[in-house]
């Protein structure tokens, strides 16, 4: 049972593999609390990877070490830090980081399986069904990765986790500089040229480097349907175009919804009706052709059926434009040049627009006992550069601002009362709680205002604060026959802080829409 990823060597790597002198052993236990059962294996960049116990909670973990820690591990650290942060039935849990100098470790959950690297070594290539589920799983779980901003690095057969349950979970999240969102995605394509085949399609070296794929003269691997039978072909349309940098790759959560449409239809065995793909492509720089014959004859005969109910309607206008009792101009009424679905005399909705703000229409509001030490920064919030940030002070014991004060906020004054559509709120890290109140005047910009202020404002919506599960977010709870002037967005929770000591968080932008 292979516990660790065997996943691609980052730059953090390069120290090397880890050294028998005080290597750990079985018995030992870590930080007082992790103790090593058993050694399961090293990975590629010579991490050992330890089943163990968390003797507090009687629970079984992976414990991946890396001797010696400080600096070479920082990646390893910094990476698990993050992945903590990103809940989903789909990521590996992440329980803890540790660098004691000498040695560095990550604690994560345990996963009784084998990984798909080893369970293609057993049994050989997988049948279509089982592939396609495997990388819908992992895209889901990029999907709640990348909605957070980060990328995860690390999408590999090694990281592919195939549970005794049949749940199948990513893990050992690895990104540095090199990686980003779309070679995450160019490896889900991987990963399904892997199952299908028994090859892997990217360059890879090392001791533990995956089969490479059979390649033409141009280096490309060949087609899974090339490699063995039984590949339908829209499936083999799809993971080659995953790995065709001419094709643009798509988002995450629109890969997510292709596969779990495939996912569905292997159910019952019906690959020739799920159509063509159906997250769009951008167009490609190169003047190669990069679409297999069907899709443009697909095109074309969307392109004929066009012409033809264009005919039709240009037919039919020249006709009504020919009959006396329809050429005459209507009377104009009230919803005129509406669409056609549009109840007579209704309007049709406008759209929000962005409604620009000053650093002088909006100020911080802490709750009392606050020191109001963060006076000024509010500006930062809506000065369009994402970069710019305004910055809670740490708070320990509690992520509820220390059990404290209430919270604190940005209040918002839009000069006039104005109908209004959605806030968007984009901070440094998720788990925020969050919620946007709303009143009449401004107390006055003083600890005796800001109390006055909480006391008078207003919930919007239900009135319970909302945790957001990404960096960005959103609230629509606008009456629409009501007209707002003073906006308060505020915080009652903060996330942990990326040092994994205390709470506090960055609130880099505000904004909002209106009509």
């Amino acid at each position: 049972m292979t516990q660790v990823g065997e996943g691609h060597e980052t730059a953090a790597d390069e120290a090397g593999p880890v050294l028998t002198f005080g290597a750990p052993t079985a018995g030992e236990i870590l930080a007082e609390r992790y103790q090593l059962e058993q050694h399961v294996n090293n990975d590629s960049a010579g991490r050992q990877v330890w089943r163990g116990i968390d003797v507090i909670l009687r629970r079984p973990v992976a414990v991946v070490l890396r001797h010696p820690g400080g600096a070479s591990a920082t990646e390893m650290l910094q990476a698990a830090v993050a992945a903590s942060r990103v809940i989903h039935p789909n990521l590996v849990g992440v329980y803890d980081a540790i660098d004691e100098q000498t040695r560095a470790y990550v604690v994560r959950e345990w996963v009784d399986g084998e990984s798909l690297r080893d369970l293609i070594a057993a049994e050989g290539p997988l049948d279509p069904a089982r592939a396609i589920a495997i990388a819908h799983a992992v895209a889901d779980a990029l999907t709640a990765v990348h909605a957070t901003g980060m990328v995860h690095g690390n999408v590999h057969p090694g990281t592919t986790l195939i549970a005794d349950d049949g749940r199948v979970v990513l893990a050992d999240a690895r990104a540095d500089s090199a990686d980003s969102v779309e070679s995450d995605i160019r490896s889900v394509g991987g990963l399904l040229y892997f199952a299908l085949t028994g090859h892997w399609p990217h360059a890879e070296v090392g001791r533990s480097a995956l089969p490479d794929a059979n390649r033409d003269s141009s280096d490309n691997p060949a087609a899974p349907r090339q490699v063995r039978a039984g590949v339908p072909a829209y499936l083999d349309d799809l993971t080659m175009d995953l790995l065709d940098r001419r094709v643009a790759a798509p988002a995450a959560d629109a890969l997510t919804a292709e596969l779990g449409r495939l996912d569905a239809a292997s159910e019952d065995e019906e690959y020739e009706d799920v159509g063509p793909l159906r997250f769009v492509q951008s167009s490609s720089s190169s003047s190669e052709p990069i679409k297999s014959t069907p899709k443009i004859l697909l095109g074309v005969g969307a392109l004929v059926l066009i012409a033809i109910i264009g005919l039709v309607f240009g037919i039919r206008a020249i006709n009504d434009s020919s009959d006396p009792e329809t050429s005459a101009n209507p009377p104009v009424t009230a919803g005129a040049g509406q669409n056609p679905d549009t109840p007579a005399g209704d309007t049709p909705a406008a759209e929000p627009k962005k409604i620009a703000l000053t650093a002088d229409q909006v100020r911080i509001v802490d709750a009392p006992p606050g020191d109001r030490d963060d006076t000024g920064e509010a500006e930062y919030v809506v000065d369009g550069d994402p970069e710019t940030a305004w910055t809670t002070s740490r708070y320990d014991n509690s992520p509820k601002f220390g059990k404290l004060k209430e919270g604190m906020g940005v209040l918002i004054n839009l000069g006039s009362p104005r109908a209004l559509a959605e806030v968007r709120v984009s901070t440094s890290a998720p788990g925020v709680g969050m919620d946007v109140r709303y009143g009449t005047n401004d107390p006055g910009d003083s600890s005796n205002g800001d109390k006055t202020l909480l006391k008078q404002y207003k919930k919007l919506g239900d009135g319970d604060a909302e945790k957001s599960t990404g960096t960005n977010w959103a609230f629509s709870g606008f009456e629409p026959d009501q007209k707002y002037q003073y906006v308060l967005v505020f915080l009652t929770e903060l996330p942990p802080a990326e040092d994994g000591s205390g709470y506090k968080v960055s609130v880099n932008e505000i904004e909002l829409y209106g009509f």
